[in-house]
């Protein structure tokens, strides 16, 4: 819908998925890899709902579904927009919802132009950057900037709208400018979002799918059918994915083309209805709300620029004043953020610390730090809980920078790969890393277990669950919560005297937590820190009991504002378990889910614009009209008191502002956005572009990749040419990861463990019988697989479940590779990482890696040793002729000049915080997500 939290959780709970009629996973083999909530699928499945199974393997959930439908790795936008364009050409999009709750009606700027328009680009591309300036895609308004005051106004909001998208680093609620945007509700004015979305989709046909995706027409009608008669008043569809559909360069495009679908059936905010994103081991979703990402602070608060120099200047950032919707309050999260970290150190004199944070120029992601690391630009690294020598794209890479690391502090369960490259990796073996050249110092701390510490994890369907600590950890094996802990304890006893202005946040730091009997810090305190307190007046000391409480006076302060109500009344509400079976459907007192223990986001949705419910069968929350009040079986998502019928003055601003039939209330204008004015990098509208590394040319433009990817291109991360062009035959075959159930991840939680290994015993490709028999493979034989990095050796395993698929009159075979093994000395299995393979190649919007396309070939017998590996990977290179620039153009259209004015941004603002040709781009996030 854009950027109502940003890169926030599912818009469902699991346990809503039980209510669905229709549910299509796609970009996820959630039976294996998400076994427990797997569960919902299967009693929606017992009531009657069909479920339908896309993914490029035929898995366990392929084998309980209805149906499965082989698709072509990274070609998902093309069957969604076919989707989207079946809807709509035969009139089966909800009429009332779409009209009402949707920027639908809106009219786009005349200075727009669509991808249909310049061949594959949008308006505002800036070839030299790699980006696009924002001003043409923006709303036409009311405002037409008439007069002194209404001309300066009016150019404000216009650069605002100009550069508030993703280089504002991943806050949502982009605002969209001032002035109320014009609508035509009759939707036939050329300029609307409904008109644009028609013609931009018109494109994506049945028979585009079978010729980009490999799936017939008559497989394909099925879906259509499967997923519209199962959407509508009385019915719901609901759509579930994993990394699958993340970690690509188009990643986010393909679950906003998810999420537009889903608006134009009426499925957004409604029981069975949504998009589920399913996230892995604890605590994935966590780490975004309370971010161990570089572009984030707690609650989906962007880290401040260097331009914003002040807390107004970070504020007005992120909102403006007259926008509607929770977003307009960010000033009161922010103080509140501060006042949590600082205390009385934060003031309204010195705008509350907040020239204590940091500043960001750019992105400073995982990559980008990589590519820092082999410059010598970084001199100390902690890994925590992650192990890039396996688990992170182009192994190679990743084990080289650690190598050009003073320090390397790893805290792990086990002597992972990443604490031990420097003696038993790959690169010691062929000599290029000899151990006594290495100056990298390398610290292993132990690490406690799950099952060895107390807090909350936070995962699928933003449920926060706490956990009681089993077990005390083993020898000197600390939690995160310990160890950090000590750790600030440390450093501030370190410049405790320290005179040094740069020392003053260290010193400033509110860091008094009390201890448990065992002298580690009380997980429950932080959590009543993140939740929040009131600092004065006769509430002082007590827990906030709603974000809405916040204040930005310094009155109260609270860690992460979506997370306000979890210690309301001083109880732990993560901690809540009461069973399902004597509760109702929502279940709303098993744990807690953010934000204020709502399960089904913008549950306003459920009730049509008159407040009623769209039908008896999925009610959910709905207008009182005797008590003058919303309620229901969630906790609505809607001001309270906030009539069906009323019009509120939108210039007012904030929640005040929304109207009554405004349900996506963290939207600027309250609407769920088909098309998105703000808050992508990569197009307002989803449009395929081809992996950057494909068989085939893409059919639809003659842009061929994202001009906006992120990329990296150096001798040791070449890619393989794409499509027609000299060479692409050299790598004939596609690849794609995946995860086991047996394994964990990179492997730091089960390849240790001789139960689980002896399940998964040995690294594997699968491949289908027609492609062993192409290349003359053995199963259960050897089988070296080359790519432009590297060379690894897999076990065969020959199957079904693989289909060869007729792409572009190409025949395209896919390698299933799982992403487990790595090669080290330490645990009980180890083998080659598939990892090892992969490019570095970003999605621009929150700089993901490309995990789940790559093109290879394979050969029979095991892959040569030593030097001679990287021998035969130089021999497939030079027999490519791959240079430095092989697949790294931008502009991919013979005839378009890059001068050319269609291309050139319509209005005089800069691109804010405007990066280098090969990295435009922002956040990190998902790296640890199973695959």
């Amino acid at each position: 819908m854009g950027t109502s939290f940003g890169r926030g959780g599912a818009t469902q709970s699991l346990q809503d998925m039980a209510n669905a009629d229709c549910i299509v996973i796609q970009g996820s083999n959630m039976a294996e890899c998400h076994p427990v909530g797997f569960q919902w699928v299967a009693e929606a499945k017992a009531r009657g709902a069909k479920v339908i199974h896309v993914d490029p393997r035929f898995t366990r959930t392929s084998a309980v579904a209805d149906k499965h439908l082989p698709i072509r790795a990274g070609s998902d936008i093309v069957l969604l927009g076919a989707l989207i364009n079946y809807v709509l050409s035969n009139d089966l999009w909800f009429h009332e919802y779409v009209v009402s709750y949707t920027n639908a009606a809106t009219l786009i700027s005349e200075d727009f132009e669509d991808a249909e328009d310049l061949n594959g680009l949008f308006s505002g591309y800036d070839p030299e950057s790699g980006s696009y300036h924002l001003g043409s895609w923006a709303y036409q308004t009311e405002d037409d900037g008439s007069g002194h005051e209404g001309a300066e106004e009016h150019a404000k909001g216009h650069e605002q709208r100009a550069k508030a998208g993703g280089q504002q680093f991943g806050s949502g609620g982009a605002p969209v400018g001032t002035g109320t945007p014009k609508r035509d509700k009759t939707l036939q004015h050329p300029r609307t979002v409904f008109q644009i979305l028609k013609r931009h989709f018109s494109r994506y046909t049945p028979e585009m799918v079978r010729e980009t995706c490999g799936i017939s027409e008559e497989d394909f009608a099925y879906l259509a059918r499967s997923v519209t008669e199962n959407s509508g008043r009385d019915r719901t569809t609901c759509f579930a994915y994993a990394v699958g559909w993340t970690q690509h360069t188009l990643g986010a495009q393909f679950i906003r083309t998810a999420s537009i679908l889903q608006l134009l059936l009426g499925n957004m905010g409604r029981p069975g209805g949504g998009i589920m994103a399913l996230r892995g081991h604890a605590t994935i979703q966590g780490s975004t709300d309370i971010p161990t990402l570089f572009n984030l602070l707690p609650g989906y608060l962007p880290m401040p620029s260097v331009t914003a120099q002040t807390l107004d200047d970070y504020v007005d950032g992120i909102r403006t004043t007259n926008q509607k919707g929770y977003w307009a309050n960010a000033r009161s999260y922010a103080v509140n953020l501060l006042k949590s970290w600082w205390g009385d150190a934060a003031t309204a004199e010195n705008d509350y610390a907040y020239d204590y944070i940091p500043r960001i120029n750019g992105a400073h992601g995982t990559y980008q730090t990589l590519m820092a690391m082999l410059k010598d630009q970084v001199e100390g690294y902690f890994l925590l809980g992650q192990n890039p020598a396996v688990g992170s794209a182009n192994g190679r890479l990743q084990r080289m920078g650690m190598s050009h690391l003073k320090w390397l502090v790893v805290r792990d369960l086990n002597m992972i790969e990443s604490a031990t490259w420097w003696k038993d990796g790959p690169e010691i073996a062929s000599g290029e890393l000899r151990t006594e050249d290495i100056d990298t110092e390398v610290f292993f701390m132990p690490a406690a277990t799950h099952v060895e510490k107390s807090g909350s994890f936070t995962q699928t369907q933003r449920l926060v669950q706490w956990r009681h600590q089993a077990v005390t950890p083993p020898g000197d094996a600390q939690s995160e919560l310990e160890f950090f802990h000590e750790l600030g304890k440390r450093i501030r006893a370190r410049v405790a005297d320290s005179d040094d202005p740069r020392d003053r946040p260290l010193q400033d730091l509110t860091w008094d937590y009390p201890l448990t009997e065992e002298g580690e810090p009380d997980a429950e305190a932080v959590l009543a820190e993140i939740n929040g307190r009131f600092l004065t007046g006769p509430d002082a000391d007590k827990p906030l009991s709603s974000y809405t409480q916040m204040k930005d006076d310094g009155s109260t302060a609270g860690g992460c504002w979506i997370y306000t109500g979890i210690y309301a009344d001083g109880v732990n509400r993560a901690a809540m378990r009461v069973p399902g079976q004597v509760q109702d459907e929502i279940a709303s007192e098993w744990a807690w889910a953010w934000p204020a223990n709502r399960r089904i986001l913008y549950n306003r949705a459920s009730a049509d614009p008159q407040g009623k419910p769209w039908s008896e069968r999925k009610k959910l929350v709905w207008w009182d009209e005797e008590n003058h009040t919303w309620t229901g079986k969630d906790n609505p998502d809607f001001p309270l008191d906030r009539e069906p019928g009323s019009h509120p003055d939108p210039q007012q601003g904030g929640p005040d502002a929304l109207a009554g039939d405004d349900p996506f209330i963290m939207q600027a204008d309250g609407k769920g956005w088909l098309f998105s004015p703000k808050g992508m990098l990569d197009g307002p509208l989803p449009t395929h572009y081809e992996p950057q590394e494909s068989p085939v040319d893409n059919p639809l433009y003659t842009q061929q990749q994202s001009p906006t990817r992120v990329m990296f291109p150096r001798e040791d991360n070449l890619s393989a040419p794409s499509g027609e062009a000299p060479g692409t035959d050299v790598y004939p075959f596609m690849f794609t990861t995946y995860r086991l159930t047996e394994h964990h991840t990179a492997g730091g939680m089960s390849r240790w463990l001789p139960y689980l290994s002896e399940l998964q015993p040995e690294m594997f490709c699968e491949i289908s019988p027609e492609l062993a028999e192409l290349k003359g493979l053995e199963p259960y034989g050897w089988a070296t697989i080359v790519s432009p990095r590297s060379a690894i050796e897999v076990k065969v395993l020959v199957t079904d479940r693989m289909t060869p698929l007729t792409v572009g009159g190409k025949t395209i075979h896919q390698i299933g590779l799982p992403y487990h093994w790595g090669a080290g000395s330490d645990a009980v299995v180890s083998g080659d990482g598939a990892n090892d393979l992969l490019g570095i190649t970003l999605d621009p919007n929150v700089q993901i890696q490309n995990f789940k396309t790559g093109s290879c070939d394979i050969r029979p017998g095991r892959r040569p040793r030593g030097a001679q590996r990287d021998e035969l990977v130089r021999e497939y290179q030079q027999r490519a002729n791959l240079t430095i620039m092989t697949g790294m153009e931008r502009i991919t259209d013979p005839e378009r000049e890059l001068n050319d004015d269609p291309l050139r941004a319509r209005d005089s603002g800069d691109v804010a915080g405007r990066s280098t040709a090969y990295t435009a781009g922002t956040a990190t996030t998902d790296q640890g997500e199973d695959k």
